[in-house]
């Protein structure tokens, strides 16, 4: 099958709702995004193509991992783009906008190009995507036994929301919302200041 035939029966994304349309075997998913020069997203059988971002999403995401591998540098933990896909499952696949991944990659064998062991996991909001990164997705992340830290970002706003695994399914949250703070990520031994997550990005800091 052609991508482009694959593009025509992807699940698309309609006011915040998820149409489901058909279901694919692991290994169709993977062949599919073998010859693909565009991302999927795979969860149990169901395809979802990747929404686009604006320019200040795009800037961002750059700044943001940026500054963790900056902040990174001499520590056994790397910082990885949104081109690696992450293994949820040996049926969930996905493509945050970061992660950061301590010692060597591991993968569950089927696909050996997706982690499965992320501490922490980075995702900036687009308006299309929000409320799927936000809640939904969360869920799903919740599930890697590595996972102890989720950052999401605003990018239209200064406004950081850092979520820390404190046992089991209980999470503690820190918000930024200054240019003058300090994002902290315990996890790795890292940190990024809010200035340069949104340095050159046109947004108002949020009221006190």
């Amino acid at each position: 099958m052609s991508d482009f035939q694959y593009i025509e029966i992807l699940e698309q994304r309609t006011m915040g709702q998820i149409v489901e349309k058909t279901h694919y075997t692991v290994e169709e998913y993977l062949a599919l995004e073998q010859e693909s020069d565009v991302k999927h997203e795979y969860i149990n059988g169901v395809i979802y193509d990747m929404a686009g971002g604006t320019p200040a999403h795009s800037l961002v995401g750059t700044n943001t991992t940026r500054e963790l591998g900056n902040s990174l540098k001499g520590k056994p933990c790397r910082v990885y783009n949104s081109d690696l896909a992450l293994a949820l499952s040996e049926s969930q696949y996905v493509y945050p906008d970061a992660s950061i991944i301590c010692g060597p990659l591991q993968t569950f064998g089927i696909n050996k190009n997706a982690a499965n062991n992320p501490i922490v996991i980075i995702e900036v909001f687009s308006p299309s995507t929000k409320g799927y990164d936000k809640r939904w997705k969360f869920r799903l992340y919740r599930q890697v036994p590595s996972f102890q830290q989720y950052v999401q970002i605003s990018p239209d706003r200064v406004l950081v929301d850092v979520f820390t695994k404190v046992e089991d399914d209980l999470w503690r949250i820190a918000s930024y919302w200054r240019l003058t703070d300090t994002v902290r990520l315990e996890s790795v031994d890292a940190e990024i200041p809010m200035s340069e997550i949104y340095l050159g990005v046109d947004v108002q800091e949020e009221p006190e």
